[in-house]
């Protein structure tokens, strides 16, 4: 008794100081289902065990709220999704897709920036019942939250990552693919020396799109020289001028660059002129994953186009199949990707994918 009075005390008082579920569970040492009947009034849970929970919830002042307004009405109605790097324009632009799709369906959203608290709010929240699942959208193996909530726990997504060895619903876009069609686009076209500006490969797109264009120039006979790779740090527009900068400054500087990104596109791009050097009539650049910026006159950049408003339609419809039937089978979609021909290479052709308007 005195043991699990210190613990009570502990919970009440370590960490962000919230007391959860979870901890009313362990403390009464039953199930997190067993603390959801007794919150909601099931008749089913046995007295003696009804009792040992309400005494935890008493001795730790536990404060329901929103979790069992969830457990009352059964499902909270609200879904979280944690992003990161909201700084870049992708992830904007796939908040405001899940969001109206979500609020189509009658969900409500919960957004957490995993760079600024990291992902203990929302572990913490679906643990609690204050939402049904979570969307994940820039998850990598290093990612807290998948070290946390085990897979097949709770119903969680990833959108845009693959995790192989996190076993739960998975959404992407082809970027193996994606990275072939840039290079073999290049080689095709006559560049000869021919540039990668990648990044540190945690994320698994990055990691895809390095090697799906490593792999077709290979087959393609085209070497990609150890001088002519730039790995950045930040995937930042200040990257892709330096990038460009050091490139440029080779006895032998590449006649075309493909960025993993498009901001590291666009600050090669800028770093290029700012250098005198001419686009597309000196040098061809490409990037990846077609934000709006891309398609605005100053940039003009040929790029890889994500199919965005599919990935977040099938992430959703995944993740609510979840929530309804918890022990469904584990699904993986990938989509496929479309090289969109502008400006930064040369005239677009007859066949390519007409640009967008720019503003």
């Amino acid at each position: 008794m005195a043991a699990r009075r210190a613990a009570a005390g502990e919970a009440r008082s370590g960490g962000n100081g919230a007391v959860t579920s979870h901890d009313i569970a362990r403390l009464a040492e039953v199930s997190q289902a067993t603390v959801s009947r007794v919150l909601r009034g099931d008749p089913k849970v046995r007295p003696a065990t009804r009792e040992r929970v309400l005494k935890v919830l008493a001795e730790t002042r536990y404060e329901p709220n929103a979790a069992a307004r969830a457990f009352r009405a059964g499902r909270a109605d609200s879904i979280g999704v944690v992003v990161a790097r909201l700084s870049y324009q992708l992830y904007p632009a796939m908040l405001e897709a899940i969001g109206a799709q979500l609020a189509r369906l009658g969900q409500r959203m919960i957004v957490w920036d995993s760079d600024h608290g990291g992902d203990a709010p929302a572990i913490r929240a679906l643990r609690q019942g204050v939402v049904d699942g979570v969307i994940l959208t820039a998850a990598t193996g290093e990612s807290e939250f998948l070290r946390e909530v085990p897979a097949g726990e709770s119903a969680v997504v990833l959108l845009n990552r693959v995790v192989k060895d996190y076993a739960s619903d998975q959404v992407e876009s082809d970027n193996l693919d994606g990275g072939r069609r840039v290079a073999e686009y290049l080689v095709a076209c006559g560049r000869k020396r021919i540039a990668l500006v990648g990044g540190v490969p945690r994320a698994s797109t990055i990691r895809d799109r390095e090697q799906g264009f490593r792999k077709a120039l290979a087959k393609r006979g085209v070497e990609l020289s150890p001088h002519h790779c730039f790995r950045s740090e930040t995937f930042s527009h200040a990257s892709g001028v330096q990038a460009a900068g050091r490139l440029l400054e080779l006895a032998s500087p590449p006649d075309a660059i493909f960025c993993v990104n498009d901001v590291l596109a666009m600050g090669a791009m800028d770093g290029a002129r700012a250098r005198g050097v001419r686009i597309p009539e000196d040098l061809w650049i490409v990037g990846y994953d077609d934000i709006e910026l891309a398609s605005w006159g100053a940039y003009d950049l040929t790029t890889v186009r994500q199919p965005m408003e599919q990935m977040v339609a099938q992430a959703i419809e995944l993740l609510l199949a979840r929530i309804g039937e918890p022990g469904r089978p584990v699904s993986h979609r990938c989509l496929a990707n479309e090289l969109v021909i502008r400006g930064s290479t040369g005239r677009a052709t007859a066949s390519a994918t007409p640009r967008r308007e720019g503003r």
